[in-house]
Parts: C-alpha cells; structure tokens; sequence
C-alpha cells in the first residue's frame, strides 16, 4: 500500500478550490495527456455527494476504466472519492480544503493506493505507480491552481449554476 501527499498553496477562496476540484470538466481539460474522458455516471459540470464518475484514459499504453464514488462531502472543507470499479485493490483520494492567513487555500492531497497480484502488485507500487500517479495529480493541482487564480475569472466558466461561487 502507498500513501501520497501533497500540498498546493493557491491565491484564492476554498469554496473555489473545492468546487474547481469537483469539476468533471476541469478534469478532463487536466488530463488531456491521457485522452480522459468521463464516460458513465457524472460526465460533466461539478459531482456532489454519492455521485460516481467513470473514467476512460490511456495510463500505460492501455485503455483504462475506472469508477469513483463520493462518499465523504463537506464543503468547502473536504471531500473524497474511493474507486469501486477499476484496477486496483484499493484507492482512496481525500481532498483537504484549509483557509490560509492569506485569504488563499492551502489545498491538500492524500492518495491511498494498492495494487492488486499481491508481491508483484507491491513491486509495481514501488517502481511505477507511486511516481506515476505522483506526477498525475501534481499536474492535476497545478491546473486548479491556474484556473482558481485566474486574473479573468477563467474560473467562472467551471462553476456555472453552482452553490458554493468562491
């Protein structure tokens, strides 16, 4: 099993961060490297609570599909997505939104992630995955940031007909 952490300091309100984070759309603009497409469940505008969202991407030269839950929500704060359909054994993506002294957000990751076939799947944790997926949501929260700082409101144009509007 590993565990990823990451840190993302944006100049911006946490009600954003967190609603920028829960946009299907941002994530596939994020993720265009892996030609992710959101296919099943929520495709588009922001997921909320007990919603599933089913990715199609290429990670590995492969086709892959996964599905995520969200099955903790509490806004602007946190909120995470768990996988019930895909390749792994287990992986759990919390998302942490903390006011900053600033007025900005200190966003944070925590990634849990197992894979299956037992020592073998460890091995790949180890030499593939950690550093893959470290990568992935590093460019992942560099686009949040971004689109979140925007000095046009790029930002708007993700949370039309939302709530919470940072």
């Amino acid at each position: 099993m590993q565990l990823i952490e990451l840190e993302t300091k944006i100049a911006a309100p946490p009600e954003r961060c967190f609603l920028l984070s829960l946009s299907i759309d941002l994530h596939m603009e994020s993720t265009v490297h892996t030609s992710e497409r959101a296919i099943a469940g929520v495709t588009q505008g922001i997921i909320g609570p007990n919603q599933t969202v089913t990715w199609r991407g290429r990670h590995f030269g492969l086709m892959l599909e996964h599905t995520s839950l969200i099955d903790r929500y509490d806004p602007p704060n946190h909120f995470r997505d768990v996988m019930v359909q895909g390749h792994f054994r287990t992986f759990e993506h919390e998302h942490f939104f903390e006011p900053a002294a600033d007025g900005g957000t200190l966003m944070r990751d925590r990634l849990i992630l197992e894979a299956p076939f037992g020592p073998l799947g460890w091995v790949a944790e180890k030499l593939i995955l950690r550093q893959y997926l470290t990568r992935f949501l590093r460019q992942r929260d560099a686009m949040i940031k971004r689109i979140a700082e925007s000095p046009s409101g790029e930002w708007q144009q993700y949370l039309q007909n939302t709530s919470l509007r940072g």
